[in-house]
């Protein structure tokens, strides 16, 4: 028995050096409002490889082209090239087709497969689908109970199946549109029993869903934003796993923002506004042991709200495009 403990513990530490083995190559892409967009080596001590200054930003994607889709400012979304950061594509939604005089705000944006680009405006309360040249290919309105031009949404997402995942960040809920935007799935973010509380920190407590993704077994993922964890809920609306505040030794929780499903299984975290003792991002298990973490409090500060994390060969090879580049 005692030598079984032994190889089972063994192949426990093999496991965790493999993993932290893994990501040595990693490259985190970050966005936070006032601070810019920039490309972080971790391995290299938070090595900067990249920085551009933007304004507001929630939302970031690396396009197939190797140039960044992200915002500057809350209504204005752009496309940035790397290394030289010329911006070869923008669209502002305060005054592209804008007839009705509304404030907007845009808190998601996605490039699509067939070259459109998905904006998700606030106030107006609409998604809308742009060609490259800025017209409206398509557009639907958003289901909320009430138009709030800094909430309406928080992240969007088009599915492989041409659904629409949207993250209501006023309504407190997640729901799943089909491409006549069509309602399918909705799911109220639920407090746990506990009275909503104001602020951005780990003191704050809230349903205001930052992000939801479709996990590889039909359940949906959702960061709860000041709700501090994530849950998974089925099709049917029950909670089969929840990461809270403080299941994470030495980490606390506070704004939940991105989530992303790796091939292996684990789950990288956005962790926001939890202050200088606590990392930005976070690698977990299923099983909630953190196999990986990041802290940047010098290029970032408390709000980076979004984040890319490349692995292997995407990051040597933006790594090698950076430090042979020439920044603009």
């Amino acid at each position: 028995m005692k030598r079984s403990l032994l190889l089972s513990l063994a192949t426990c530490l093999v496991s965790v050096s493999s993993a932290f083995a893994d990501n040595a190559s990693r490259l985190v892409i970050g966005a936070e409002a006032g601070r810019g967009v920039a490309v972080i080596d971790p391995a290299a001590g938070n090595k900067v490889l990249f920085h551009k200054k933007i304004g507001a930003v929630h939302d970031l994607q690396l396009l197939p082209n190797g140039n960044l889709l992200t915002q500057d400012g809350w209504p204005k979304v752009i496309e940035i090239t790397l290394p030289g950061g010329e911006v070869v594509w923008s669209y502002d939604a305060a005054q592209q087709n804008r007839e009705d005089g509304k404030k907007v705000e845009v808190h998601a944006c996605q490039r699509l497969a067939n070259g459109s680009t998905l904006i998700s405006e606030s106030g107006s309360s609409r998604l809308i689908e742009v060609s490259a040249d800025g017209a409206v290919q398509k557009q639907f309105p958003w289901q909320v109970s009430l138009s709030r031009t800094h909430s309406d949404t928080r992240l969007v997402r088009k599915l492989d199946n041409g659904h629409y995942l949207a993250a209501h960040e006023g309504d407190e809920t997640v729901k799943e549109y089909d491409a006549d935007g069509k309602v399918v799935w909705d799911y109220q973010v639920p407090l746990f029993d506990k009275a909503p509380a104001g602020g951005h920190g780990p003191e704050a407590w809230g349903a205001h869903c930052f992000a939801a993704i479709k996990a590889k077994n039909g359940n949906y993922l959702i960061s709860t934003g000041n709700g501090h964890g994530l849950i998974e809920v089925t099709p049917e609306k029950e909670i089969v796993w929840r990461l809270a505040q403080n299941d994470l030794p030495g980490i606390t929780l506070a704004w939940v923002t991105t989530v992303e499903e790796l091939p292996n299984g684990n789950l990288l975290i956005g962790n926001c506004h939890a202050g200088p003792d606590n990392p930005q991002i976070i690698e977990i298990t299923r099983d909630k042991m953190v196999v990986w973490t990041f802290k940047d409090f010098t290029t970032f500060n408390n709000a980076l709200a979004n984040t890319i994390v490349l692995d292997g060969d995407a990051a040597d090879a933006l790594r090698k495009r950076l430090e042979g580049g020439k920044q603009g």
